[in-house]
C-alpha cells in the first residue's frame, strides 16, 4: 500500500492556479476510487490550497514508485483536461508527499503552520469537513481515516499545549483588520454586504458581529441567503435588490466564489471597501481602479498576515514531528502483525504435520500426549525471540528487513494489509517527491 498527498497551495503556486486545479479536481476522488484505481481518497480544497490524499495498492509484482507515478500521471491528465491546463503544468504545480511524508504534511497543515495566517484555526474545521465529505461519498479507506483522526488529535494537542493561534487570527480576521484601516467610521456605524453562504461567509458574519457591526446584508447567487440569515442573522438580499444593497454598503465582502466575477461597472460610484476572499474571485480585479474603492484580496491578506512567535512555531513543529513518527510507528506495527501471524501459521503448520506422524505411530496414547505437549512448548519457546525481535525492528522502522528475512529463510509470503474502507494500515518511508518536469526546476 502507498499513501500519498498531492499539494498545490499559496506556498508554491499562485492562487489563480490553485483555483483552476481545484475546479479540475472536482469529483475526481469519487471517480478514482469507484474505478478501483485508488483504495481511498480525500480532497481538501480551501481558499488557498488544493490537497488530494490517496491510498493505492500496486499490482502484484509492480514497484510502489512505478504504481504511484502511473496514478499521478493519470490524475494530472484528468485535472488538466477538466481545468484547461497542460498536464505537464499540472504535474509541475503539485508537490507530492508519500507515506510518513504525507502524514507529516497533513499534521502541519491542520495545525495552521502552513496557512497564509500562521496559526489560524479555520483550517482545522476545513480538514474535518473534507473527511466528512469523503465519508459521505464512500471514498475513505481505513488508513486515510486513521490518518485524519491522528491529524485532528495533533491539532487539539497543539491548541492546548502551545500559544500558536491563541490570538484568534484567521484569514477573515486579518482581512477585516485591513478593511478597518481603509474604511471611514467604525464597525458599529458601517454597513456590510456579504456574498456567499458557505463556511467562510459564516465565519465572516461572526467576525463582523464580534467587531460590533450590526447592519449586515447577505446575497447568494444560489438563492440560499434567506435560509442562511435565519440561522446566523443578517438581512437577505434578493437579486433585484442587489444594486441598492451595493449602494448602501460601506464594506462588500466576497466569500462565494461564483462562476464569474462581478465587473467594475456593477459597483455604484462612491467610497467603498471590497474584500474578496473567494478562491475563484467574486470581483474583477479592475474594481481596484475605481475612484474611492479599496480592494483587499487573499494575496493582500497573505502579505499582511502577522508572524507568530518563533517559540510557538517551534513548539508546534515539535508536536507535529512527534505525531508523524508515532503514526508511522503504528502503521509499521500493523505490518509486523501480519508478519508475525504468517510466521506462526508457518510454524504451526510444520508442528501439525509432525504431530500427525506421532499420532500415526503412537495412536492416542499417553506417550503421544507427552510428545505433543513437549513439541508445543518447544515451538512457543522458539517463536518468542522472533516475535520480540519483530516489535523491536518495527520500532526502528526496519520491518522490511524482517519480512525479507522470512521470505528468504522460510519462503513465507507476508500478505499485504487489507484495503478496507473503515480501518487499514500502512508503512511509512519518504517525504516529498519532486515530480516536476526538469524545465520547471
Amino acid at each position: 500500500m502507498v499513501l500519498f498527498a498531492l499539494v498545490a497551495s499559496h506556498q508554491n503556486v499562485d492562487l489563480n492556479t490553485v483555483a483552476r486545479l481545484s475546479t479540475g479536481a472536482l469529483g475526481l476522488s469519487e471517480e478514482m476510487v469507484g474505478s478501483g484505481r485508488l483504495q481511498g481518497a480525500v480532497t481538501l480544497s480551501t481558499c488557498n490550497r488544493l490537497e488530494l490524499y490517496g491510498e493505492l495498492e500496486p499490482a502484484p509484482g509492480a514497484s510502489p514508485r512505478a504504481a504511484l507515478d502511473e496514478v499521478l500521471s493519470e490524475l494530472a491528465e484528468q485535472i488538466g483536461y477538466r481545468s484547461g491546463l497542460d498536464p505537464e503544468f499540472v504535474t509541475g504545480s503539485l508537490r507530492v508527499f508519500t507515506d510518513s511524508g504525507a502524514a507529516r504534511h497533513l499534521f502541519t497543515v491542520v495545525s495552521g503552520l502552513e496557512s497564509a495566517v500562521v496559526g489560524e484555526r479555520e483550517i482545522t474545521g476545513q480538514v474535518r469537513r473534507a473527511l466528512n465529505d469523503a465519508q459521505q461519498a464512500g471514498t475513505v479507506s481505513g488508513r486515510l481515516l486513521r490518518l485524519f483522526e491522528a491529524a485532528a488529535r495533533t491539532a487539539r494537542k497543539i491548541g492546548t499545549q502551545t500559544a500558536l493561534g491563541e490570538r484568534g487570527r484567521s484569514i477573515v480576521s486579518v482581512a477585516l483588520d485591513l478593511a478597518d484601516d481603509v474604511t471611514a467610521g467604525t464597525w458599529a456605524s458601517r454597513r456590510a454586504l456579504v456574498f456567499g453562504t458557505g463556511a467562510y461567509a459564516g465565519a465572516t458574519m461572526a467576525a463582523l458581529r464580534d467587531r460590533g457591526c450590526a447592519d449586515i446584508e447577505v446575497f447568494s447567487g444560489s438563492g440560499r441567503a434567506e435560509q442562511f440569515t435565519q440561522n446566523r442573522g443578517g438581512t437577505p438580499v434578493e437579486p433585484a435588490g442587489l444594486p441598492a444593497a451595493l449602494e448602501r454598503a460601506d464594506v462588500v465582502i466576497g466569500c462565494s466564489g461564483g462562476s464569474s466575477p462581478m465587473g467594475a461597472s456593477a459597483l455604484p460610484a462612491g467610497p467603498r471597501t471590497v474584500v474578496d476572499l473567494a478562491l475563484t474571485r467574486d470581483f474583477d480585479p479592475a474594481v481596484a481602479d475605481l475612484p474611492g474603492v479599496d480592494l483587499i484580496t487573499l494575496e493582500s491578506v497573505r502579505l499582511a498576515a502577522p508572524e507568530e512567535t518563533r517559540e510557538s512555531v517551534e513548539a508546534a513543529t515539535g508536536i507535529v514531528e512527534q505525531a508523524a513518527q508515532e503514526f508511522a510507528a503504528s502503521q509499521d506495527g500493523r505490518d509486523m502483525d501480519a508478519a508475525i501471524v504468517a510466521l506462526r501459521r508457518h510454524t504451526m503448520a510444520v508442528l501439525d504435520a509432525e504431530l500427525e506422524k506421532v499420532t500415526s505411530h503412537h495412536g492416542c496414547t499417553a506417550a503421544k500426549e507427552q510428545i505433543e505437549l513437549a513439541m508445543r512448548r518447544m515451538v512457543r519457546s522458539l517463536l518468542h525471540t522472533p516475535t520480540v525481535r519483530a516489535r523491536e525492528l518495527a520500532a526502528q522502522g526496519r520491518q522490511d528487513e524482517y519480512i525479507t528475512g522470512l521470505e528468504a529463510l522460510y519462503g513465507i509470503e507476508v500478505p499485504a494489509a487489507p484495503a478496507e474502507r473503515t480501518a487499514s494500515p500502512a508503512p511509512a518511508p519518504a517525504a516529498e517527491i519532486d515530480h516536476r518536469p526538469k524545465a520547471a526546476g
